[in-house]
Order: C-alpha cells, then structure tokens, then sequence
C-alpha cells in the first residue's frame, strides 16, 4: 500500500468514526444526568485515546456491589435507630411550630424525610476559622480522651500536621483509647499505608475508604468518588465538623496558598452522636471490603435518649446531613436550595469553588430578582485551574443578575458555609459544585441558633474587608484567551 495523504486522512477518519461509536456507547450505557453525559462526550469525542483513559480512572460509576454494599450498612442502622427516632421526635412534638418558626420548620421536615437527620438539641458550638487554633484544640482533646477517637478526613497527609496528629493517636492508643482512621487515599496523595503502622502497632486502626482504599483504587479505578467528609468524634461527646483537612496548607504552612481560611465547628451534645454513626456507616462499610473488624455503635444507640430543648441562646439546635453517589436523595443540595428559596432577608455563601447546578444557579437568581440580599464569596486563586476558571465562569454570570461576588484576598478560603435569616446555617465539607452534589461522600451541619448564625454572619462581613467586589467591569476587562478558558472549561464543569 503506498502511504499517501488521502490514504492517511482516510485511516484518521475511520478510526475518529469508532472513537465516536465508542465514546456514545461508553458514556450512554451507563445511566447518569444529561449535562454529565454530555460533557463526557465532548472529552471523549475532542481527546481520542487520552478521553478513554480518563474515562477509565474518573468517569466510570460505582458498581451496583459497591452500591449495596454502602446500602445494606447505611439501611441496618436506619432501620434500626434513625427510623426510630425521627417518629420520637413526632410523638414529643419536639420539631418546631408551624406558626413560630415556619423556615425551620420546613428545613427540619426536609433533612427528616430526605436523610432521616435527626434533630438535636442542647449543644454546645465553638466556630474555628483558622488551622492553627483548630488543630491545638483537636490534639488536646486527643490528649485527653478516654473511651475512643474517631477520625474521618478526605486528606491525612505525612507531613508536619499529619505526623503530630499521628503521634497524638498513637499515644492515646497506647494508653487504651479505642482509635479508628478513616481516609481518602486519592485526597491524602503520599501517604502510604505503612504511615499509619505506629497507630497500629499501638493498637489503633486505619484504612482508606472503600472507593479508594488499596489495590481497589487500580482493578477497579474510580477515582471521581472522594470520601470527602471531615468528621472527629471523642469519647461519643465532642465532635467536629467542618472543611479543614489535615496538611501543612491548612495551618498556614503553604508557600503556594499562605494563609488558610476555612470553617469548622466543635461540638459538644447530642450531635456528636450523630457524626458518629456517619462514622460508623462509612467504617462498617469500608471494612467489608478489608479484614479490618467493624465498629459495634450499638451502646451509644441504647444509650441516646431525646432531650427537651432548653431555653439558652447559647445551646445549638443542629441537623448532621449527609449525602453521595450511593443515593439520589441529594440531601446537602436539596437543603440548600431550601435555605435560598426561602430567605426572606439575605443569603451568605462561602465556598472555593462556585460551580452550581442549574437548580441551585436559578434558586440564587431568583433570590436575587426577589429582593433578597444574595452574596457568594470565592478564593482569589486557584488551586485547580480547570475548576476556578469555570468558578470566573458562574461568578460572571451571577454578577451580572446582581449577585454580590466577592473575591476573598487574605490567602485562599476553603470555608463551605451558608447563612441566612436570623437563625439557619449549613457548616460542613460539601462545595456549591457538582462534585459535593453528586459525585462526593459529604457532611454537613444544619444549625438552628440565633447567636451562632449572627457569629457567623459577623465572620462574613468581617471577610469582605479582606476581599474585592466583583464586577461586570471586572470581567469585561479580561482577556478573550481568559474568556475563552472560562467558556471551556464551563462545558466541563459536570465532570470536574
């Protein structure tokens, strides 16, 4: 055969015909939303070979075992205790009053009948917007438990931080402390299994998550399914909960990023509890793909008994949400857009990337048109280039429907808060993107309290003195290469 141009173009075409044939029939027999799907295709289609590969480690879904393996454990302890419960809380007439706070009302329902978050009175919250303070108390608590420790972070990584809060474990295993690691291997990139072997020498226990965990991450790579939650519970008392991770960056320490701006909450009460059996699910359910023995929460089940709500503004009225891949309750997404829709006054948002759905885009528009004070703060740089600009993307257009975006300028804000009125809030790890809606294992805390969302309210306003008010100026100045990279990556910002 005499190699000729035409003969050249001729073999591009054909093979490009069965990269195509190949790609609508990769992505179309799996079943997932339309703007996913098409998104896929466009990588598909434009990256012949290198889309396949890419595909292969972050686009498949999890399999129908992995998904009941996650059913079957979450189902034993709904059906058991949560169910229970929540009909408890029916029965006492311990949910609020239509005709005194209707907002909340409507708010609990939601979280109840979409998640069975239980609600739970009478706790006590400290907010932490800085590493350094967070992670002093952390380890002191560490210090001083006695029972169990329980920690559940998306990155645990071997340096500094890590390797103190290691040491922390480690001591108190010695001295008996029941101590269980859970992590996500992808989010804690460097750390090897063997960097938790002092733990279990000691007598602790550590192991990555199931959609990520070991030689699983690579006979079956699905690496778009991030155990993104961060939770620490001690002694079935105090809990924590927010978006820091455990890492250098987060304690200032990243020549990249400097100074570190998140939002965690410490929590002593009934809440705790309720991170615990998040915990639990997520140990219970990891440990049937591992040797590793399961984590028996059924004392503290017994144990728990609803309290009467006290009258102290001090006390916090809380909801712990979760939501995944394992189910399509979208229970985070769904309570935010409950909090939007029925603002009556403002809505803040803080998040590191602002990649909304379409639900949630109009939610904060409407908002907006309604009269309702809509801000939405985001970092000031990026940290994945794909994902800030499609972040400049949405920031534009919600800018343009008189939305006040805010660049933050201190450093980089990794803070997942929403707050609203004078008495709701959402502190937890889920992002206003895709990824936190459907793709990521997430946790979030639903907070009733009027002197928590004020301090909250306060940490925001404060913010803005540190941040720049975007725009429709801003935007119109930048580059068409910039616009274009924003537009691009837009397309494919329901796979990022």
């Amino acid at each position: 055969m005499v190699w000729t141009w035409d003969v050249i173009r001729r073999i591009i075409e054909i093979l490009w015909l069965i990269n195509v044939g190949f790609a609508i029939w990769t992505v179309f027999k799996s079943r997932r939303d339309i703007a996913s799907t098409w998104a896929w295709l466009l990588v598909l289609t434009i990256f012949p070979f290198i889309g396949f590969v890419l595909y292969l480690f972050v686009g498949r879904q999890l399999s129908n075992d992995d998904i009941f393996i996650i059913k079957q454990e979450q189902k034993r302890l709904r059906d058991n205790f949560l169910h229970q419960q929540h009909q408890l809380l029916k029965e006492h007439d311990l949910l609020p009053k239509d005709d005194r706070q209707p907002r909340i009302r409507r708010l609990v329902n939601l979280n109840l009948n979409n998640d069975d978050a239980i609600l739970t009175f009478n706790n006590n919250v400290n907010v932490f917007t800085d590493g350094p303070t967070l992670f002093d108390n952390i380890i002191d608590n560490i210090n001083h438990a006695q029972e169990t420790i329980n920690l559940e972070f998306y990155t645990f990584y071997n340096d500094s931080l890590g390797r103190r809060i290691l040491n922390a474990l480690t001591a108190a295993a010695k001295r008996g402390v029941n101590v269980r690691v859970l992590y996500d291997a992808s989010g804690s990139h460097g750390t090897s299994y063997k960097f938790f072997d002092p733990l279990r020498e000691a007598g602790g226990q550590a192991q990555a998550f199931i959609s990520s965990s070991g030689k699983y991450r690579f006979t079956t790579p699905r690496l778009n399914y991030h155990l993104h939650r961060k939770l620490v519970i001690i002694d079935h008392k105090i809990g924590y909960i927010g978006g820091f991770n455990i890492g250098d960056q987060y304690i200032d320490k990243s020549s990249k990023f400097h100074h570190w701006r998140d939002t965690h909450l410490r929590v002593a009460g009934q809440a705790a509890i309720m991170m615990e059996i998040r915990f639990a699910m997520d140990w219970n359910t990891t440990c049937r793909k591992t040797k590793i023995q399961p984590y028996s929460i059924e004392n503290e089940i017994n144990n728990f008994s609803l309290e009467t709500p006290i009258d102290n503004n001090q006390l916090v009225t809380m909801q712990i949400v979760s939501s995944g891949p394992d189910n399509q309750n979208f229970g985070i997404r769904r309570g935010y857009e409950e909090i939007i829709a029925q603002a009556k006054d403002y809505v803040y948002i803080q998040t590191p990337y602002l990649i909304p759905g379409d639900s949630i885009l109009e939610s904060l528009v409407i908002a907006a048109k309604s009269g309702i004070d809509v801000r939405v703060m985001i970092p000031c740089m990026p940290d994945h280039p794909f994902v800030y600009r499609a972040t400049e993307y949405y920031a534009k257009y919600l800018t343009s429907q008189g939305i006040k975006v805010y660049k933050y300028n201190n450093g980089f804000i990794h803070a997942k808060t929403m707050v609203s009125g004078s008495n709701i809030a959402s502190i937890g790890s889920a992002n206003q993107d895709f990824r936190s809606y459907k793709l990521n294992f997430e946790v979030n805390a639903f907070t009733y309290s009027e002197e928590l969302t004020q301090k909250l309210k306060q940490i925001f306003e404060t913010d803005i003195n540190k941040s720049t008010l975007l725009t429709n100026e801003y935007f119109n100045q930048q580059s068409n290469w910039h616009k274009f990279k924003q537009y691009f990556s837009r397309l494919l910002s329901p796979i990022l």
